[in-house]
């Protein structure tokens, strides 16, 4: 009877102990940053593991044009978090959803921006055009690709970028502006829905004379292809394009991943993981300077989005809204 009492009160013990399932979390992030996650995760696994023997971690990726992805994730798509390359993409999910609160921006250092980059050229060997500034790229006959503004943020900060540079160069509302960004138009040859699709353009099928895109994609591009001899080329006169992240409060909660998504972005500035993504080429602000150094990031001088245009929101409204200067421009240098 001892014996039988003892199983019993053992099977209790085990019908009461509660199961260890693995814990997950779905990042939703823009479409170059697939090897970058995919070198940051491991690292982050390994600390929640030590961290947390019970709760093993799975980490999926889900990427995309940013903006592809906030719309994705308004129409359901369960992302515990977000790590997107522009403002807008990840308010709206506040504006149009209630994923988020309003001040989602004050809950990580940097305006919830681990790191930051900015734009920069590729070109082929050689640089045949001698393309070294922005006014080089409006010059008649220079094809140039980067991926679509009403789709990318990738996009979008190339027309913030060179809006924002012809402002400073012709002033801030000389005709001289809308003249150059109506010749950009008319130079551009392709603009794809995501920065890998304006890359593969490039790459792949050999089009374009100059690809725009992040200098982190850019040096990566560069470092990819040694045999093609691309130049990477980073005007002086450049926008400061940061990535912002945040975890989906409505998702996070129904999911019980609030701590490893907290957790997560969190690591996102620590010193090991800023180390990786200075080795990926993005600027950051606490990496060790040994490893800054070895990647020889060029001085810019930085404006931003808000000096440029007053607010990312005077931004998307004045450039990106329906019939705003991104429409008309097309209109008009499709026609010429």
């Amino acid at each position: 009877m001892k014996r039988l009492c003892a199983r019993l009160m053992a099977g209790c013990v085990v019908l009461t102990t509660p199961l260890a399932y693995p814990a997950q979390l779905l990042n939703s992030s823009y479409d170059v940053s697939r090897e970058l996650y995919q070198s940051l995760n491991p690292l982050f696994i390994q600390q929640w593991d030590a961290r947390h023997p019970q709760d093993k971690l799975i980490i999926r990726q889900s990427h995309g044009g940013s903006s592809k992805q906030a719309l994705a994730i308004l129409q359901g798509m369960s992302a515990d978090v977000v790590t997107f390359n522009q403002v807008p993409d990840i308010q709206v999910l506040h504006d149009k959803g209630n994923l988020i609160p309003s001040d989602w921006q004050t809950r990580f250092a940097n305006n919830s921006s681990p790191y930051y980059s900015t734009m920069a050229f590729v070109v082929r060997q050689g640089n045949p055009l001698q393309i070294k500034s922005w006014e080089d790229l409006v010059k008649p006959g220079v094809k140039v690709i980067y991926p679509n503004p009403k789709t990318s943020g990738n996009g979008r900060y190339t027309w913030l970028a060179a809006w924002g540079a012809f402002s400073i160069t012709h002033g801030q509302n000389s005709p001289a502006v809308r003249t150059a960004m109506r010749q950009l138009v008319k130079n551009t040859q392709v603009a794809d829905i995501g920065g890998r699709g304006a890359t593969q353009s490039f790459v792949n099928h050999q089009l374009g004379d100059v690809l725009i895109t992040f200098e982190a994609e850019a040096r990566a591009l560069q470092a990819h292809y040694p045999a093609e001899h691309f130049q990477v080329i980073v005007p002086q006169t450049n926008i400061k394009a940061e990535f912002p992240v945040t975890w989906i409060d409505r998702y996070t909660e129904r999911a019980r991943s609030t701590e490893v998504a907290k957790d997560y972005l969190n690591f996102l500035y620590q010193p090991e993981a800023q180390n990786i993504l200075t080795r990926f080429y993005y600027r950051t602000y606490h990496a060790t300077p040994q490893v800054v150094a070895q990647q020889h990031f060029p001085p810019v001088h930085f404006f931003t989005v808000e000096q440029q245009f007053g607010s990312w929101q005077q931004a998307m409204q004045s450039q990106f809204a329906p019939q705003g200067e991104f429409d008309r421009l097309q209109a008009v240098g499709s026609s010429l």
